[in-house]
């Protein structure tokens, strides 16, 4: 099923990624660098293992791992978080744990493009991407 976000995307439309980011604590220089980047993901397969690799000029960042498997995570904005990639039916999840605290990252295939939705303590942005 990952098979389906097998791609590279592209970033085209971000809507409240802002205050997802304040919600998490993301100082202001680091949000403003992070509204105007607009980072190419790429999704494959390595084996049993998904790989997400994001590209940007702010920074790359590669994570990888089994589905189910608890592995550690720096995040963009330096937090270190243990995550896990799940299926929930056609949907890619990743959720990251720290400190007590958890994120999920939804991504999802609506007409030929990836929507990723972000949700942290009720805060929701959702990332548009179209394969690159």
């Amino acid at each position: 099923m990952v098979e389906a976000f097998c791609a590279t995307w592209k970033l085209v439309d971000s809507q409240n990624f802002d205050d997802y980011m304040k919600a998490l604590g993301v100082g202001f220089a680091t949000r403003q660098v992070g509204n105007v980047t607009k980072p190419t993901v790429a999704i494959s397969q390595d084996g049993d293992k998904v790989v997400i690799k994001t590209m940007s000029t702010f920074r790359n960042t590669e994570i990888s791992s089994k589905l189910g498997e608890e592995f550690d995570e720096t995040t963009p904005d330096d937090r270190h978080v243990k995550s896990t990639f799940t299926l929930e039916g056609d949907k890619l999840v990743q959720v990251q744990k720290w400190d007590g605290k958890e994120t999920r990252f939804v991504r999802e295939i609506k007409d030929g493009k990836m929507v990723m939705t972000l949700t942290y303590q009720g805060v929701q942005a959702v990332r548009t991407y179209e394969k690159a």
